[in-house]
């Protein structure tokens, strides 16, 4: 009797449905020591607060105490949505009673939170912004989570974190939760970026593209542009640029990892400049743009202030903000030029300035 043929699986779909995100961050160590574990779990808690967030979120029009604002203002001095509380929440009860980190540090939070009872063996930090983006939430567009892992240095014995004061160099990991349409995880352990997808009928991520590269160049430009005349005269000279030159799209969508993940993946350059009032920016560097920052250079892109590499910056606070342009290499460094051929524009002009004065 002849048995009928089995059908053949393709071993790259079969690999590709039984990837895990946690499988795959245990893949990434040479071997399975006490670093791997402790880095895999503080994955697989990141996750699972991604998970609690992305089901809030698919019923958030239908929650009582979801949608709107909740009064208060944050440490940046923006109003709270009851998202960024929750998500903020969540967090901090996935890693309570974990043993994994001693603190958490958030954008929504004015000081670190600690977990004293995981201090003896936790000695990694978590960064975090719960929501990013979350004027989106109420209209039902795309937001995020950023994140980052840094090792604790030193005691900490007064509380005030100073060790964290330090370049994006000294992160270990770090990566962002895209909630849209589906819910993607994207990673990196400094051995490229990696992106999941989460099923639900699994409850699990799983791996939907390893080693992503971002093209040296691409179309999209994102920024907000309703900040035009708050902008330096080297940010304007750029945009009208772009403005006259054939090939270039604008894109913006409010939420930072939403923008972010466009151009990971297509190409391009975001954006957010300090203004005349603001020189220093929007962006939060512990939370936001040293992440992205570590990302995208392993992707083989560049993110700099403006004015320098930005995983050299370093936070003389906390909530440090600063300029972002971040992108594909050669778009980063267009914006990069105009903002250095402005500054000697203006210098060589302060100096002629002083010359004729220095004359009469």
């Amino acid at each position: 009797m002849q048995h009928p043929q089995q059908p053949v699986i393709p071993e790259q779909s079969l690999d590709r449905d039984c990837t895990t995100l946690s499988r795959h961050v245990l893949q990434q160590f040479s071997s399975f020591t006490p670093e791997a574990q402790d880095i895999s779990a503080i994955m697989n808690r990141i996750a699972l607060a991604a998970k609690l967030i992305s089901r809030r979120l698919s019923r958030a029009g239908l929650m009582a105490g979801t949608l709107g604002f909740t009064g208060e203002t944050n440490v940046q001095g923006e109003s709270v949505k009851k998202m960024d509380v929750y998500a903020n929440d969540v967090f901090i009860s996935v890693f309570k009673q974990s043993g994994l980190v001693c603190r958490l540090a958030s954008e929504e939070m004015d000081q670190p939170y600690y977990i004293p009872e995981n201090c003896p063996i936790g000695r990694y930090t978590l960064l975090y912004d719960p929501i990013d983006g979350s004027s989106n939430v109420d209209i039902n567009l795309n937001v995020g989570s950023i994140f980052s892992i840094r090792q604790q240095e030193g005691e900490d014995l007064d509380g005030e974190a100073k060790d964290l004061l330090q370049s994006g160099d000294k992160q270990i990991a770090s990566g962002y939760v895209l909630y849209g349409p589906s819910t993607v995880f994207v990673y990196s352990l400094g051995k490229g970026v990696h992106s999941f997808i989460l099923d639900p009928s699994l409850g699990e991520f799983i791996l939907a593209e390893e080693n992503i590269q971002i093209p040296e160049h691409g179309a999209v430009y994102s920024v907000n542009e309703g900040n035009y005349w708050q902008w330096d005269e080297s940010i304007r000279e750029y945009i009208r640029y772009v403005h006259r030159h054939e090939g270039y799209t604008a894109r913006y969508s409010g939420a930072l990892v939403g923008d972010f993940h466009r151009i990971l993946l297509q190409g391009g350059v975001f954006l957010y400049p300090g203004t005349t009032n603001k020189p220093e920016g929007k962006i939060r560097l512990l939370y936001e743009s040293a992440p992205l920052a570590m990302l995208i250079e392993q992707a083989g892109g560049k993110a700099s202030t403006g004015t320098q590499r930005l995983l050299d910056a370093v936070p003389d606070k906390l909530h440090a903000r600063t300029p972002l342009v971040i992108g594909s290499q050669q778009d980063v460094e267009l914006v990069e030029s105009f903002i250095t051929d402005w500054t000697r524009r203006k210098s060589d002009s302060e100096e002629t300035g002083t010359a004729k004065v220095a004359k009469v």
